[in-house]
């Protein structure tokens, strides 16, 4: 039987049909033929000659632009004339952190003897204060200042308030001769006991004052009243939110709560039976919520619903306690809000389950060991249970036990309150969510009472916290290093002296100020620590207090917001080479020491991985739970180039119009005297140096260093002055030379106008990332650094906003200086050009005419780059696409755009992934909500929707207004202002932080050429590629005309979550880590007066009207 051959035009596939006669060999032979095609056109021959010399060729090109734009050469030779007069010096690491650490001691010590005295004056204020019921004072309100009415006259406590923009208070608008004072939206402004606290307080004014004389660097001072009112110094005005409520309350900030009380370990137990649910369910979760909200890191929690059976909200932390961090604590939220009704309330076997967990931490060691309380939520209780008490508590009474009773019935309120007197606790009636707040906040002045009666002024130190309260505060978020946004507190008890109060242990409040951690940090001199090496601080939990790679903030669509865990990141998951915590245990514990250790690191938003030998040193800050580490990077980052000049000569070089210094970094205290701030870095030096600022304090071994610098590289001024004005001398394309020091000197001079140049914000203040900052030095520099000095390194910016034709070129090197045998880096030196050059170049190379005598070529000639069969690519040594055909392939992952090529190199070796690892990261979680097309059936669905909102809020009103504060009509206004923003609903976040791996890659230097042929179906893609010379890139040519991408994905740097299994996710959530407990426990004083143990204001609701209410409410819900 004979067959045919017939080509399918649609779709381009032979099939065979059987057919008579001769035709079999006719069709084989059509069929060969075709097969001849495919596999002659797949077979590309790119001869790996031609490659070479282009890339050869580009290397020289390359070379010559980059040392006469930059005038490298000319700088290592000045250096290598000063050599003779230079010292290269070794850094001690472990005497250079203590003297840093002890800066930072005596820095905090001052701010803590601030808060003492103002703690004193507070207490003596009040000795001699006389209680007045009928106080009329007025005072400045925070919030009414400067206001007038329809009139023309100041309002009631909104009097005449001087504010001037001050920049030691980020700029905002302060009264320093003044304190003011805040009162939340819930809290009645005219009370009695608030007037009589505020007049009290006008003390402190002067100590204000006298503080800020004392120690200009201090920044906001306060006393938190136990009555809920803020004193602040400086004044300021108080921005409210956008419905103009005040919700910041003082006694919900970590610096009260924790100064008020010692660690605690706390079990809440919450009764969901079916008489719970409704409203009396909503205010009993918002309770949780709230008393979570007292806790931190130095506390322990767990959260126990009952009915007929015990269930742990978590059942993950079943019979223990966990820290009460940032991070459990917002998951016992979430857990809290999917809490249902159901059962009988069996409240004994509930109660003997926290006593076990609470006794179980005690025998153990476990948890805060010092106070422990049990929080009972229910809306009635049937007995005392006082078999329990007798079994696990009486006689010591060590578990206090507070009550909450919530909803209006009081049919088993006896029982409740009799619970707490008789296990030193606390009673309250919690009948609204209007209520919570003031109830919750009881347990902890019950708390106080052994500490206040003691009289002993604990100090206490907050963790990391970002302050979104104050105005503008979120300006700073995209203006500073994100871990230098973060402050730390540090606050002190006030109590009362009164002998006739003395047993009751009455806490009037506390005192504090604020201590920007970025303040801290400018004690770590960033030039001693290298281009690599920074300095850090955690606390004895083992969180970061700061460290320049603890990422606080996530980018949610436009808008940048604190992470949850913001505050709660371990040092373990930054430093997470350190896998035995070596490093976390030794400063937890508060030693001195040091180790090293191999890591990897990554720089340019994390993309480019680099292997360094880290030495870290560190030590404890005395009376702080802190301590203090720092590294200095092995080699280069801890040799350090120290050389002299006479004043005069450096000073002339100082003052080069070309020449900058780091704005960040503290060559002379400007803070000190108020004087001084008005003066930059550069102008400060320049002023002390002259002798018309002898005050200044100032760092003369930076400044000897500066000066130093100045002089030598003063050359390059006049070296690229002259290129810039030789006409034939500039290249079209080549935009700014520029060289940087270890001393933070910057020189820059343009070679292009701004309307010309096509990178207008490289090197702007705008520029933080290659510019000389607190936390790092420029990436352009870090690079150099670890390249070899005198190679240059090429690479294209990762910028967001880059796109298309905005992309630009860096080439740096690292100059180096050589003295007694010990090679040190004196600084770096670049070039930054136009991607047009580059790629108008590379194209002029890569292309062979058509005269080309191809004859000994083996393979496609002439070649070109030009050609549609080829793609042409020059990609650095991290794999990123520095020039393609494709201008929007240019920075990109080259794995990304082909990764079949990419696959083969990393087969091959040329290129090496590195396993990279973020333990602060935030993934998308899957959310189910119910469906939002229901209520496009039927208009109905809408109009009822609406009926029901307006009778549920009405209801909501009536059962949630507190009728005690009737008595005061302002109250009456402000109290629904209060539930509003306390209670309006929670956006759901789809980010949620989470663990995640991501690879980068990096270039094996020893393997300079490769070229291979890859199957990929029907065809097959050749590819060459070649090193070019003196460089960091690498000359790709590849044939364009085989498509793998079915074959071989792309190759992508995003990250992925790395997901855990439910028993290791579990362990890793109430694994307890080494930590170092707070020195003091106040939990006992015999002469306490338990029997002050709570009430409630009796409530009456009219039993018509509510019930009317809930009828139209359930009829609604049905319609819906």
């Amino acid at each position: 039987m004979d067959f045919s051959v017939r080509m399918m035009p649609s779709v381009g596939e032979v099939r065979v049909e059987p057919r008579t006669g001769g035709g079999l060999r006719l069709g084989l032979w059509v069929l060969c033929l075709h097969w001849l095609c495919l596999t002659t056109h797949a077979q590309m021959k790119i001869p790996p000659e031609t490659v070479q010399k282009w890339a050869s060729t580009l290397s020289v090109q390359l070379r010559e632009i980059s040392t006469k734009f930059s005038g490298s050469l000319l700088l290592q030779k000045k250096l290598k004339d000063v050599e003779p007069i230079v010292k290269i010096v070794e850094l001690d690491g472990r005497e250079l952190v203590k003297d840093i650490s002890d800066e930072i001691e005596a820095m905090l010590g001052r701010k803590m003897k601030s808060v003492k005295r103002l703690a004193e004056s507070a207490e003596d204020a009040d000795l001699y204060h006389e209680f007045n019921a009928t106080l009329q004072f007025d005072y400045y309100n925070s919030m009414m200042i400067n206001t007038m009415d329809d009139e023309g006259n100041f309002i009631p406590l909104g009097g005449e308030f001087p504010l001037e923009e001050n920049k030691h208070f980020n700029k905002l608008p302060v009264n320093t001769l003044q304190s003011d004072v805040q009162v939340p939206t819930n809290v009645y402004n005219k009370d009695p006991n608030i007037l009589n606290g505020i007049y009290m307080s006008e003390a402190l004014n002067d100590i204000f004052i006298s503080n800020f004389q004392k120690d200009p660097t201090l920044t906001w001072q306060y006393f938190g009243s136990s009555s809920g009112f803020f004193r602040i110094y400086p004044g300021i005005k108080w921005t409210p939110d956008a419905n103009g409520v005040a919700a910041f309350d003082c006694r919900n900030r970590n610096w009260y709560i924790q100064a008020a009380t010692s660690p605690k370990d706390i079990i809440i137990l919450v009764d969901i039976s079916g008489s719970m649910k409704g409203l009396k369910m909503t205010i009993a979760k918002h309770t949780i919520n709230t008393i979570l909200d007292t806790l931190g890191e130095n506390d322990f929690v767990n959260v126990i619903a009952y009915t007929d059976y015990v269930r742990y909200v978590e059942p993950c932390f079943r019979g223990t306690l966990v820290q009460a961090d940032l991070d459990n604590r917002e998951h016992f939220k979430v857990l809290v809000d999917e809490l249902h009704v159901k059962g009988e309330a069996k409240i004994k076997v509930a109660m003997k389950e926290a006593f076990k967990i609470l006794n179980e931490a005690s025998t153990k060691g476990q948890g805060s060991l010092c106070n422990q309380a049990i929080m009972l939520i229910t809306d009635g209780a049937m007995e005392d249970f006082q078999s329990v008490f007798e079994e696990f508590n009486w006689p010591d009474r060590r578990v206090r036990v507070f009550t909450y009773l919530i909803g209006r019935e009081m049919t088993f309120a006896d029982n409740t309150k009799w619970i707490a007197c008789n296990n030193k606790g606390y009673y309250t009636h919690v009948s609204t969510l209007a209520d919570v707040q003031e109830n919750v906040m009881e347990y902890l002045h019950v708390l106080s009472r052994p500490m206040v009666i003691n009289h002993d002024h604990d100090i206490i130190w907050t963790e990391a916290y970002m302050d979104t309260v104050l105005p503008n505060t979120k300006e700073l978020f995209n203006t500073k290093a994100q871990s230098l946004l973060l402050m730390t507190s540090v606050a002190m008890p006030v109590f009362s002296k009164k002998k006739e109060t003395l047993s009751h242990g009455i806490l009037l409040g506390v005192v504090g100020s604020d201590i920007p951690l970025l303040e801290v940090m400018k004690l770590a001199p960033r030039y001693m620590l290298g281009p690599h090496g920074y300095a850090f601080l955690v606390t004895n939990n083992g969180y970061i207090l700061s460290h320049p790679d603890l990422r606080p903030l996530y980018k949610d669509g436009k808008t940048l917001k604190p992470k949850p865990n913001y505050n709660s990141v371990d040092l373990a998951e930054v430093e997470w080479e350190d896998t035995q915590e070596t490093l976390r245990t030794a400063m937890v514990k508060g030693e001195m020491g040091s180790l090293t250790l191999n890591i990897r690191a990554s720089v340019d938003k994390e993309k480019r991985p680099l292997f360094l030998i880290n030495n870290y040193f560190y030590t404890n800050i005395d009376e702080t739970p802190f301590s203090f580490g720092m590294v200095l990077t092995q080699g280069h980052g801890q040799l350090m180039v120290l050389g002299n000049v006479s004043v005069e000569e450096g000073l002339h070089d100082l003052t080069s119009p070309d020449l900058s210094i780091a704005a960040e970094w503290t060559y002379c205290e400007t803070d000190i005297d108020p004087h001084h701030r008005k003066y930059t870095q550069l102008q400060a030096a320049i002023r002390y140096l002259q002798g018309k600022e002898p005050d200044l304090e100032c760092d003369e071994l930076l400044l000897q260093q500066t000066l130093f610098d100045a002089v030598v590289t003063a050359p390059m001024e006049a070296y690229w002055t002259a290129l810039l004005l030789d006409p034939n001398g500039l290249e079209p394309g080549v935009e700014a030379a520029f060289l940087g020091t270890r001393s933070g000197l910057l020189r820059v001079l343009r070679y292009a106008g701004v309307e010309t140049r096509v990178a207008k914000k490289f090197l702007t203040p705008v520029d933080k990332a290659n510019l000389f900052t607190l936390d790092h030095f420029p990436l352009w520099y870090r690079l150099a650094v670890e390249n070899r000095p005198g190679q240059f390194y090429y690479y294209v910016p990762m910028e967001e906003n880059n796109k298309g034709g905005g992309k630009f070129v860096i080439a740096v090197t690292a100059v180096t200086v050589t003295s007694k045998g010990k090679t040190a880096i004196a600084g770096a030196v670049g070039v930054q050009m136009s991607l047009d050059m580059l790629e108008r170049r590379l194209w002029a190379i890569a292309k062979q005419p058509d005269s080309t005598d191809c004859s000994d070529i083996e393979g496609v000639c002439p070649l070109s780059c030009e050609s549609i069969d080829l793609n042409c690519y020059l990609v650095d040594n991290n794999g990123f696409i520095v020039v393609s055909k494709e201008r929007a392939e240019v920075g990109k992952f080259f794995g990304e755009v082909d990764g079949s090529v990419m696959a083969s190199l990393i087969k091959s070796g040329m290129y090496k992934k590195v396993s990279l690892f973020d333990y602060q990261g935030m993934c998308r979680s899957s959310h189910h909500h119910a469906s939002s097309a229901r209520p496009l059936l039927s208009p109905f669905y809408g109009l009822a929707a609406i009926l029901r909102w307006l009778f549920s809020n009405m209801l909501m009103f009536i059962l949630d207004f507190n009728f005690c504060g009737l008595w005061h009509s302002d109250y009456f206004v402000e109290a629904k202002a209060g539930y509003h923003t306390s209670h309006k609903q929670k956006k759901v976040d789809a980010l949620q932080p989470c663990d995640t791996a991501y690879p980068g890659f990096m270039y094996d230097y020893s393997i300079r050429e490769t070229n291979s042929l890859i199957k990929c179906g029907r065809c097959q893609k050749m590819f060459v590629v070649q090193k070019v010379p003196d460089s960091n890139l690498l000359l790709m040519v590849v044939q364009a005309d085989c498509d793998c991408s079915r074959q071989y994905s792309a190759i992508l740097l995003e990250p992925k979550e790395i997901k855990y299994n439910a028993s290791v996710k579990c362990n890793r959530m109430k694994s307890q880590k080494v930590r170092r407990r707070p020195e003091s426990c106040h939990s006992y004083h015999p002469k306490e007066n338990a029997k002050d143990c709570g009430g409630a204001c009796e409530i009456t609701l009219s039993a018509t009207l509510f019930l009317v209410s809930l009828a139209c409410s359930l009829v609604l819900h049905r319609w819906t």
